[in-house]
């Protein structure tokens, strides 16, 4: 997940909660597996040695190959106290403890967004993996309880500990917002999502909502798409083709952390109207950035946004369309922009960390 200039939600999960423990404890050696040569700054500390194991497990077969033969390998020989897997995969025929960290298990709810083989390996090996597992981590009440009712885990045995966002993440000032502005949308406001353009992020759906957004306004309001579209597939083509305001969609592919941080703040409102999310760190992303937040009724979106943020139904493009038209309110932004300076409070990374390391400790001890 450690991969340079390539880090996304599980991989900047990954990257904050581990520099955090290796640096909060010294005297501990840890080891990560990689599966190609890191890049330098993923080694966090003195105490971190890393470990390059063959093959490079970027498709189903390789992972079962790295992880029940190359994994299992290296446990053996470093014969460490516990192994964590930042994505759930473990190595089943280990007898070292291990500790999976799911994220979440949208593929049992919505398996036409996969492709057949990663749907096959997901459906085969992730009830083995929450079974092996000595402990779960997972980030949200809602995967908890998901996991619970899919895999038959005991409740016991599952841990939740929320993200948080990264610490750049914060208010522009108006000059600022007005640079950032005239970079991507001529100097327009926008609304702004950003994610993985997969099927369940819902673009096939905040598409038309746009459109009826201004036909219902006549704003000059824009909306830019950040995210690679490595999962574009044809819905969301044909929806996208749909629109009467195509030339009002910006779409600036992926980004840095320090430009992320400058477009979410700029922005009028983030729009996250996903479909299934196991948490949703741009919801706090944008309550750090003093950002007005768009997203969903369901799955943890709810429990992470708290009070703080317009919530929507994202199957009924109308109710994404309607809150949109809200959000042209002041009075409506600056109520959200206000909770959601508390809400925020209540994650952080260095609270991430102090939760996983919990879990590690436990796991030891037991």
């Amino acid at each position: 997940m450690l991969l340079k200039d390539k880090l996304e939600g599980i991989g900047w999960v990954a990257c904050e909660t581990l520099s955090r423990i290796v640096k909060a404890h010294p005297d501990d050696e840890f080891y990560f597996l990689f599966d190609r040569k890191p890049d330098p700054r993923f080694i966090f500390a003195e105490n971190v040695k890393p470990v390059v194991l063959f093959p490079q497990a970027r498709h189903p077969f390789l992972y079962i190959i790295y992880f029940e033969i190359s994994v299992r390998r290296a446990l053996r020989k470093i014969k460490p106290d516990v192994f964590v897997s930042t994505d759930a995969y473990l190595s089943l025929r280990s007898k070292t403890p291990q500790i999976a960290v799911f994220h979440d298990i949208n593929f049992e709810h919505f398996p036409q967004d996969f492709p057949r083989i990663a749907l096959w390996h997901y459906k085969r090996y992730f009830p083995r993996y929450a079974r092996k597992a000595a402990k779960i981590i997972t980030v949200s009440e809602f995967s908890k309880k998901d996991i619970i009712d899919n895999y038959g885990v005991e409740p016991e045995k599952i841990n939740v500990v929320y993200n948080g966002a990264n610490e750049g993440f914060k208010p522009l000032s108006e000059e600022e917002k007005i640079q950032v502005r005239n970079k991507y949308t001529a100097g327009y406001q926008y609304f702004m999502f950003v994610g993985s353009l997969h099927p369940r992020k819902n673009l096939a759906r905040l598409f038309p909502a746009f459109d009826i957004f201004k036909e219902k306004t006549g704003s000059d309001v824009k909306l830019l798409i950040v995210g690679e579209k490595r999962w574009w597939t044809e819905p969301i083509q044909k929806a996208f083709e749909a629109m009467k305001h195509q030339d009002d969609v910006a779409f600036v592919g992926h980004l840095q952390m320090d430009e992320l941080n400058r477009v979410t703040a700029a922005a009028l409102s983030s729009v996250y109207v996903s479909y299934f999310e196991g948490f949703g760190i741009p919801i706090i992303e944008a309550y750090k950035c003093d950002v007005p937040v768009i997203t969903s009724n369901v799955t943890s979106m709810p429990e992470v946004a708290g009070d703080a943020a317009l919530l929507v139904d994202p199957f009924d493009v109308n109710s994404i369309a309607d809150a949109m038209v809200q959000m042209l309110d002041e009075n409506v932004r600056t109520a959200l922009i206000e909770k959601g300076r508390r809400r925020r409070h209540d994650f952080s990374w260095d609270k991430a960390a102090a939760g996983w390391w919990n879990v590690i400790e436990s796991t030891i001890e037991n």
